[in-house]
């Protein structure tokens, strides 16, 4: 009998962790034949993703070379929405086939919530790596399949590193490098076909920002779409938020005459209400909601909207930052429930700022007692 697996996603664009991914579960579950299946729409995401003949001619270069790797069109040409129930379907006809899919820890505990998970389960293995930063109780979701469906999946052994496709998307919209999370050949492709272009607002922060500064950005906006879509929130509204926080990091207020502050702002705060003045005056934000979250994501206030608490703590958690205690904090921001995560950061601010024996600002210390005390 013939072993085949499926490996589905939308693939805008692949990157290096997809080909491991596929090399490992070729050895793990002596595979015939991996099917690699990018979706024409994916029913979980909202984004459009780059054209489907570009992120088949990705695929193409990034699985060069890659044995028993077959890249297959059939949701593409199928066009509409991409259900896993149809695709199984398809593919299991053969009798003399045995089908896996392969799915990561975090889609697995969605699975409940897929079109027809029965008629999935009833016609192939589901076969699940873990990913590296996520916690999955594999052993609630194998009671769980037991009782709803009378099967098991299969817990691969490859641990799966924390790349995403939405680090790429910002990374290359950015400007910055994305070669070591591709591949060269992949890298090139994105550059030459200009697939992942910055928009008004990221084209600004590319002019008057620093490296650096550019790459911690970049990180906040990646750190808050990871959370997005779960606390209901708009997800343009906090790319904008994210990629506008720090616009006015190194431009100088006083060169801003129509600029004013409120009394005993300190000094490190002024560049977020700058920022919130410029993203207005010269981007035509025009939304309070992120001109508030640009505004208040250093200092906090009290009785924050959500977006302002999301954009204050993914500037808190993000990759980039080394300060002690912070791995704690990432760690709430992925597995916690995230007003647990929100209060924690606000703690670390305010003892951070108390150790630093620094001036602590009236709203920082009236979110302090609206939230802690």
């Amino acid at each position: 009998m013939e072993r085949i697996a499926i490996l589905g996603g939308t693939f805008n664009p692949v990157h290096l962790e997809h080909v491991e991914l596929c090399k490992h579960a070729i050895a793990e579950l002596n595979l015939d034949k991996l099917i690699v299946m990018p979706t024409y729409i994916s029913p979980h995401k909202t984004r459009v993703p780059a054209p489907a003949l570009d992120r088949i001619e990705m695929l193409k270069k990034a699985f060069l070379g890659v044995e028993k790797v077959q890249i297959n069109d059939y949701e593409i040409l199928k066009e509409g929405k991409s259900y896993t129930y149809q695709t199984v379907e398809h593919f299991c006809q053969n009798k003399n086939v045995r089908l896996f899919f392969i799915m990561g820890g975090d889609m697995l505990t969605d699975f409940k919530s897929w079109r027809y998970p029965e008629r999935i389960v009833k016609n192939c293995t589901l076969a699940v790596f873990e990913r590296e930063k996520t916690f999955t109780d594999f052993e609630k979701e194998r009671k769980y399949f037991k009782q709803v469906f009378d099967t098991d999946f299969i817990k691969l052994n490859y641990v799966g590193k924390d790349y995403s496709s939405t680090k790429i998307r910002t990374y290359a919209k950015f400007g910055l490098p994305i070669d070591n999370m591709v591949g060269s050949s992949v890298a090139e492709y994105i550059k030459e076909q200009k697939l992942y272009q910055p928009d008004l607002y990221e084209q600004f922060v590319i002019k008057n920002l620093p490296i650096k500064r550019l790459k911690h950005t970049a990180e906040v906006v990646i750190t808050a779409l990871k959370r997005a879509r779960e606390l209901s929130l708009n997800e343009e509204k906090v790319r904008i938020a994210c990629t506008l926080h720090d616009c006015a990091k190194h431009i100088d207020y006083n060169t801003e005459k129509d600029f004013s502050l409120e009394k005993d702002v300190p000094q490190p705060v002024i560049h977020a209400f700058l920022g919130a003045h410029i993203a207005k005056k010269y981007l035509g934000i025009d939304d309070k909601e992120i001109l508030d979250a640009i505004s208040y994501h250093t200092s906090g206030r009290e009785n924050m909207p959500l977006l302002e608490k999301l954009v204050f703590v993914a500037d808190m958690v993000e990759d980039g930052r080394t300060y002690e205690g912070v791995e704690n904090l990432r760690n709430l921001y992925v597995n916690a429930d995230f007003e647990t995560c929100f209060i924690e950061c606000l703690k670390e601010e305010f003892l951070h700022l108390i150790n630093k024996k620094q001036y602590i600002y009236a709203k920082t210390i009236e979110a302090f007692n609206y939230y802690v005390k």
